[in-house]
């Protein structure tokens, strides 16, 4: 395998697989904000802030640059299932600049891969947040 452009601290790692097992049972949305560092190419978290809301998570989104958000939303099932999957959102504003879409579409599966998400959502305008719950099915 070709050496990676991006790289990941094993404390990102970490913090990856703990976020994973700890989301995966609770009972209310779990959202991380990771950005890149345009000069290392190191991707880490923005914050330590856990999200547990869609409301907080839009409104501390950049509008002029691109995330990654990893997001554990628990949801029940037309069968009463409860169901929480691990996702990542590709946030692409439509206001930011050609090099950050680069920037990120370049690291799009390989941090899919680290965070070991079961579905990769896109997603560019903050109405769609709205219909989260129908891009996780």
């Amino acid at each position: 395998m070709a050496p990676s452009l991006y790289s990941f601290s094993s404390e990102t790692l970490a913090d990856l697989q703990k976020f994973r097992f700890k989301s995966a049972r609770a009972s209310e949305m779990q959202a991380l904000v990771y950005e890149i560092d345009k000069e290392s190419y190191d991707v880490r978290k923005e914050d330590d802030t856990v999200y547990t809301n869609v409301e907080d998570l839009i409104e501390e989104l950049p509008d002029n640059s691109a995330r990654f958000i990893v997001l554990s939303y628990p949801f029940k099932t037309a069968d009463g299932r409860l169901k929480s999957p691990l996702v990542l959102i590709y946030w692409r504003p439509p206001t930011c600049g050609q090099s950050s879409k680069m920037l990120y579409a370049g690291a799009v599966e390989l941090f899919r891969d680290k965070a070991s998400v079961s579905k990769l959502i896109e997603i560019e305008e903050e109405e769609e947040f709205e219909d989260l719950e129908k891009l996780l099915l």
